[in-house]
């Protein structure tokens, strides 16, 4: 499922002031890619993710997943759309379970909404075997699981309804390294075998290593974007170009640069270097 957004803007109110959030994102994930959203505390990652899944609306801009333009769909909708085409890892595998049913029992309830409505669906055992669950802890009492396997039921959970977008915020968190790369595993498997579309928020490196794209969010936009391991910067709609901070070292705040084309590349030169050329 493809996911667009084109100045996309989210402003809280805090203590009698407005807080912005997310300050103009301009992002495309194409259908079926990995994408890991990096980025300091209070970057703004987590409400990005959140405007995603349609949990809350964007103070401005647009925001398309697949064919919906979710600024313009009612609750009952995106109610809808999250039950059969958007599933959701919110952070904390607690928040995803209802504590009184097995893994099993968990992955019925999520289905039972989209089976209602006439879709056919994977049983929900094939689901849990999907994601790597323990066949022993199929039919557990959540008290009885790991922090992995807690974590491996609320992804089931997730993507019960087999949506085309898989949002998980911060999956990893608390686990160790054996349960994570578990957790990793049913995710690429997932995007494997279906086809979804997965945005992972983490502050991992080994976990964004993993993915084969990451977006830096830096004070609420776009601040840079690795393939393949490399990094690069984003040039954003208004011609601005966030620079990493090794660069920010040199080139603090207020510094002046001319920009120039030089062998088929552009060249940023400080003002005092470009003068004494």
């Amino acid at each position: 499922m493809r996911v667009v957004t084109r100045g996309l803007v989210h402003i809280y109110r805090a203590e009698g002031h407005d807080v912005a959030a997310l300050s103009g994102i301009d992002l495309v994930v194409a259908p079926g890619e990995r994408l890991a959203l990096l980025g300091p505390s209070g970057a703004g990652k987590s409400t990005l993710l959140t405007l995603f899944g349609g949990l809350l609306r964007p103070s401005a801009g647009r925001i398309h997943v697949g064919d919906h333009d979710l600024a313009r769909m009612t609750e009952t909708d995106l109610d809808l759309l999250r039950g059969t085409e958007i599933g959701m890892v919110l952070q904390g595998a607690a928040r995803n379970l209802l504590p009184y049913l097995t893994p099993r029992e968990n992955v019925t309830f999520a289905q039972a909404a989209a089976r209602r409505r006439g879709r056919e669906l994977p049983d929900p055992g094939e689901i849990l075997a999907l994601v790597g669950m323990p066949p022993e802890a199929v039919d557990a009492p959540l008290s009885r699981l790991t922090p992995g396997e807690l974590q491996l039921a609320a992804v089931a959970v997730a993507v019960s309804c087999r949506p085309g977008l898989l949002l998980a915020d911060e999956p990893t968190s608390q686990l160790d390294r054996d349960a994570r790369d578990v957790v990793l595993g049913a995710l690429a498997h997932v995007n494997a075998v279906w086809g979804t579309t997965v945005v992972v928020v983490t502050h991992d490196a080994e976990v964004a290593a993993r993915m084969p794209r990451t977006i830096t969010i830096r004070d609420g936009r776009v601040g840079a974007e690795g393939r393949a391991g490399e990094e690069f910067a984003v040039v954003s709609a208004d011609g601005s170009v966030p620079l990493p901070p090794h660069a920010l070292a040199a080139l603090p705040p207020g510094s002046l640069l001319r920009v120039h084309a030089e062998d088929g590349r552009w060249v940023l030169l400080p003002e005092e270097e470009d003068a004494g050329a």
